[in-house]
């Protein structure tokens, strides 16, 4: 199936309708890496807009197959942000998953949608998934008995196959029950290099420390450089592509007929002197 998108698409940059249902095969198999191979392509040429859904949908439960949370969230949120004339399921199933993976990533989640978000998503999408949103509330106040109460009661009534994300929210709320414990998990936050510390085996107290990295090896150079020039790509694409819709016809003539409606002999001319 990958040799057959090698070979059907156009460019790297193209999303055909065999992406989906490569990731499915993937999800169906457990074989996440194979399936996030195709998830670091930038993908500006879409043949339709189903594919883009699934795509997006299927690469997010890729990602968190591989607890890669941050690609995840971005994934699920190009589902539930797309443009769409009436909500689908697709985006009501990747809005349930966005709201677990932001718990598990952030601790909490934004309850309103970013403003360029259809208006069929702003308008739908929270009453579909009510439940996700008052469980967010059992898991904001930290007291893991009511959210597992919560989850208990409720899990007959949603038959989504997100409980398996939502025992990793339990487990992300649960308090840590020893010192071993606690101190197993600032090494392993060390060892991850979310933080940068140290612990003092004598007395268990953890001094954190500066981040080594000064930013001015010729490898840190380069790394910054190859994020600039991969940031910059993007951004001539989307200037090419405005170029290209300003001198197309059909765009010129709608946008000649909008303007049309607006007559300037319509409205009152300002006036020059004001009364008091």
């Amino acid at each position: 199936m990958l040799t057959a998108i090698r070979k059907f698409r156009s460019s790297t940059e193209h999303l055909t309708a065999l992406h989906p249902e490569f990731l499915l095969l993937c999800l169906l198999a457990k074989s996440y890496k194979t399936g996030h191979s195709i998830l670091e392509e930038d993908i500006f040429e879409v043949d339709q807009p189903n594919d883009l859904f699934l795509y997006c949908y299927y690469g997010g439960m890729i990602c968190i197959g591989q607890k890669h949370f941050q690609k995840a969230l971005e994934l699920l949120h190009n589902v539930v942000t797309a443009p769409m004339f009436a909500v689908n399921a697709i985006a009501v199933e990747a809005y349930k998953k966005y709201i677990l993976v932001s718990l598990i990533l952030h601790g909490q989640f934004s309850t309103s949608l970013p403003k360029y978000s259809s208006s069929a998503a702003q308008r739908n999408l929270r009453s579909l998934c009510q439940l996700y949103f008052d469980m967010e509330n059992s898991y904001s106040n930290g007291k893991f008995g009511d959210l597992e109460t919560y989850v208990q009661s409720n899990k007959e009534r949603e038959h989504d196959n997100n409980l398996g994300l939502v025992k990793q929210d339990i487990a992300n709320t649960v308090q840590l029950s020893s010192v071993w414990e606690a101190e197993m998990h600032v090494l392993q936050m060390i060892q991850d290099g979310e933080i940068y510390a140290a612990i003092n085996q004598k007395d268990g107290m953890v001094r954190f420390l500066e981040d080594p990295e000064q930013y001015k090896t010729i490898e840190m150079i380069e790394r910054i450089d190859s994020s600039i020039q991969r940031l910059m790509i993007p951004s001539k694409k989307i200037t090419l592509m405005d170029e290209l819709m300003s001198c197309d016809p059909l765009y010129l003539s709608k946008g000649s007929r909008e303007r049309q409606k607006f007559d300037f002999d319509d409205y009152d001319s300002v006036p020059q002197r004001f009364n008091v």
